[in-house]
């Protein structure tokens, strides 16, 4: 009789939405989108292959997935994604961000990403978590079901050993591709799994389910603290969800600060805080003098300190100090890097109307000056931000919008001109300016 494969269908916990697998081709995959085509009733499944184009048969592999799935009666989908090769994060972590960033765009709201993550995985992700000394919320690895953007990642088979799965797709007869990137001890994954592993299986069988075990104890610890983190981080997070208030950091004992921080890092959607830039954190941004503009980045984002707050965000280019476009207003103008400057009307609504002449938004070249509503004379826009709280970061992106003559008439959504002002409001209007957004990033 050929083994099963069970998949905790409670798990899902009343989630209703479409299954989303993300097929590689592999083992993994294919025992789990051929094990979810049989379930009676299932719900309805789209197979969806994520082209890296980092492998000379990535074509090839491509469509033997897309037979896979014809033959299966599952709707497929091909997405191809650019990873670049250079950036701190390593091309093993680019290609899974990537790919969860294709996976996410498959997804409807409510529905359910699957994937074939198994028991050796899990073993694999604890160790590799207990070598970068992560706490209880990173050795909880990879939990069975999570929040993914806009839907739910699944993981059924995450209590399975690979072998159990082989054991399904030779029993079912099924083909899948042999990655040869598997084979070489390189990441740092790999090596666990092709020269760790075997050894510590040799002294102790069961070592994968140990450490897979190990993995939900600390994801039980962990969810036993998250409720507290949740409710500090509301406690001392400042009006704008980028920021948290110093002063009350301060009063949280140093793991509790550790904790509120790798949460509020990751509600944003950033790259997750490693242990060392937790430790520059209190070092050099808690510790710094209360005037001083300290920054640290890690994995293409920053945390500043600034006026009593920490910032966070992803690191941006500033718009070119060369750059101009002209605009009228009707439409909303798509800004260099992200973000667009537009205009809306009372009730939130794109408004359609324009500007009597055409106006040029630009960057800021330095010595520009505003005047203000209600005053006589011009300021200094470089005063104006410091007076408005404009952090010096954000000061480099923000659009500026000038007439013909050049005369200043606005500063993003910071700063208005007088007459800019008097003609906004006389229509019922509202100048916006909407920075480039974090996308979420899976956990």
């Amino acid at each position: 009789m050929p083994p099963h494969l069970p998949l905790g269908l409670d798990t899902l916990q009343g989630q209703e939405g479409a299954w989303v697998v993300g097929f590689s081709g592999g083992l993994d995959s294919t025992a789990l989108l051929h094990r979810l085509a049989a379930e009676p009733g299932r719900r309805p499944l789209r197979a969806v292959h994520v082209h890296h184009g980092l492998q000379p048969a990535a074509d090839a592999w491509a469509e033997h997935c897309r037979q896979q799935a014809l033959q299966l009666g599952v709707p497929f989908e091909l997405y191809r994604v650019e990873v670049p090769h250079r950036g701190g994060a390593g091309l093993e972590a680019a290609a899974r961000a990537a790919r969860y960033a294709a996976l996410g765009a498959a997804m409807a709201p409510g529905d359910v990403l699957v994937t074939a993550h198994h028991l050796d995985d899990q073993a694999e992700t604890f160790l590799l978590r207990a070598l970068r000394a992560s706490g209880p919320e990173g050795l909880g690895a990879m939990r069975p079901l999570r929040r993914l953007g806009h839907g739910w990642h699944w993981r059924p088979l995450l209590s399975l050993a690979r072998e159990t799965l082989h054991e399904y797709a030779r029993a079912h007869g099924l083909e899948w591709i042999e990655d040869p990137s598997n084979a070489r001890p390189d990441p740092d994954r790999n090596y666990l799994r092709l020269h760790v592993l075997p050894l510590l299986r040799e002294r102790w069988p069961h070592a994968d389910a140990a450490l897979a075990r190990s993995a939900g104890l600390c994801a039980q610890a962990d969810e036993l603290l998250d409720a507290d983190d949740v409710h500090l981080l509301r406690l001392h997070a400042g009006d704008d969800p980028h920021t948290l208030c110093l002063a009350g950091l301060g009063t949280l004992p140093a793991a509790r600060r550790a904790r509120v921080l790798r949460l509020w890092v990751r509600r944003l959607g950033l790259p997750r805080l490693p242990g060392r830039s937790l430790e520059q954190v209190e070092c050099e941004l808690l510790d710094a003098r209360a005037d001083a503009q300290a920054a640290i980045v890690w994995a293409g984002a920053r945390m500043t300190r600034w006026r009593g707050f920490l910032h966070a965000d992803v690191l941006r280019d500033p718009l070119p100090p060369e750059w101009s476009a002209p605009w009228d207003g009707r439409d909303p103008l798509d800004l260099p890097g992200g973000g667009r400057l537009f205009l809306r009307d009372d009730e939130g609504h794109a408004s359609g109307a324009g500007f009597a002449g055409p106006l040029r938004v630009h960057a800021r070249r330095g010595g520009e000056r505003i005047v203000l509503p209600g005053r006589g004379h011009s300021h200094a826009l470089k005063h104006v931000l410091q007076a408005r709280g404009v952090p010096p970061w954000r000061r480099a992106h923000l659009p500026l919008l000038s007439d013909a003559g050049g005369r200043l008439l606005a500063a993003g959504d910071v700063a208005w001109a007088d007459d800019l002002a008097r003609w906004l409001r006389a229509r019922h209007l509202h100048l916006v300016w909407q920075p480039p957004r974090t996308a979420a990033a899976p956990r």
